[in-house]
């Protein structure tokens, strides 16, 4: 989304929304120039994938790339996403990445996207996390040891982290808790063995977390506070930034990957508080919110300083991400009503 088309009133549908997250900036589009051959995104059904995949076909032919193909590669159980992604000229492929052992029917690509991944439920079926998160990424890594691949990843795999200290950065030693945040770092270093001794080009891509209005952080204390259920102050600060911008990050990610696998935290510039956006959600709400517990003295944050200094800064500010999601709950549109669970500490999920 430019600068000169950020709505101060939000957003009126889907669609609307929608276009906005698939809107390519002139810096995508000048690193989309440098590139050439197809694209493949694996997983693309999930929440991130559609649009996505949609950004990199824009992207793609607003620099002259119309020859060269967007594959998104997902068991799609949703149609609707489907009928988007070919609408927007994205080549669709329906195919379980888990459950299928040879995977040479995938289509041959130079740029891959892995956004594979099992979080929920983990707590209770961690082998299955485990096959999702970390085997798996060795047959994928396999079958495209020639191309470039960025890896979705997660800011789960650091340690919980005092607020002033600014939240982690890419030189803190991982500390993932939990099952589902370790199968993440295990997926992180299979692709790390798959660079260094088969020299793939990789980057990992640890995000934490995207805001898209039907979903997300802000979502969830929204929802809260309009519906007088409690927010919880012991995670007293978040990361989150706008999900257009994220998407973004990812392709542009592409030019980065090397051997040495090239490693970045995709996160909002700013740490919130949680009491804080409560709070600015109960004015915004005409709701006053039941707050609940204690802060506790550190949270899992993360530094985006490599990344506003290689991508520049998010073109909507938390700030308007806030408005517009008390503008998207108050006018009833769309919510996912899948939580993010960005309060549990843990790590069962």
């Amino acid at each position: 989304m430019s600068g000169e088309s950020i709505r101060a009133d939000g957003f009126t549908s889907e669609q609307e929304l929608e276009d906005a997250l698939t809107e390519p900036r002139s810096s995508l589009i000048d690193d989309m120039r440098r590139r050439s051959g197809d694209l493949v995104l694996l997983g693309a059904g999930g929440k991130m994938g559609p649009t996505l995949a949609i950004l990199a076909r824009r992207a793609m032919d607003a620099a002259g790339r119309t020859g060269d193909r967007v594959y998104a590669v997902s068991r799609f159980g949703d149609g609707q996403s489907r009928d988007r992604l070919e609408a927007a000229g994205v080549t669709v492929i329906p195919f379980d990445l888990v459950d299928s052992d040879d995977l040479s029917a995938l289509p041959d690509a130079d740029d891959v996207i892995f956004m594979v991944g099992a979080k929920f439920g983990a707590a209770t079926n961690a082998s299955w996390a485990w096959e999702v998160n970390a085997a798996l990424p060795d047959r994928i890594a396999r079958r495209y040891r020639g191309a470039t691949i960025v890896v979705f990843s997660t800011g789960n795999v650091y340690p919980f982290v005092a607020p002033t200290t600014g939240g982690a950065d890419e030189t803190t030693t991982p500390a993932p808790i939990g099952e589902y945040a370790q199968s993440c770092l295990g997926r992180e270093r299979v692709f790390e063995f798959a660079a260094r001794e088969r020299g793939t080009s990789v980057a990992i891509v640890r995000l934490n977390y995207a805001v898209d209005l039907r979903y997300g952080v802000l979502a969830d204390i929204g929802q809260a506070v309009a519906s007088g259920e409690p927010v919880s102050l012991a995670t007293a600060n978040v990361n989150v930034v706008w999900q257009g911008y994220a998407n973004e990050v990812v392709l542009r990610s592409l030019g980065h990957a090397a051997p040495e696998p090239f490693i970045v935290n995709l996160a909002g510039p700013e740490l919130l508080s949680v009491e804080k956006l409560a709070r600015e959600f109960g004015l915004l709400l005409h709701a006053e919110p039941v707050l609940e517990g204690q802060p506790e003295s550190s949270a899992l944050l993360s530094d985006s300083t490599k990344c506003m200094r290689l991508f520049g800064y998010p073109d909507v500010s938390a700030a308007q991400l806030v408005q517009w999601q008390a503008q998207w709950i108050q006018r009833g549109l769309p919510l996912s009503s899948k939580p993010t669970k960005w309060a549990v500490r843990d790590g069962r999920f």
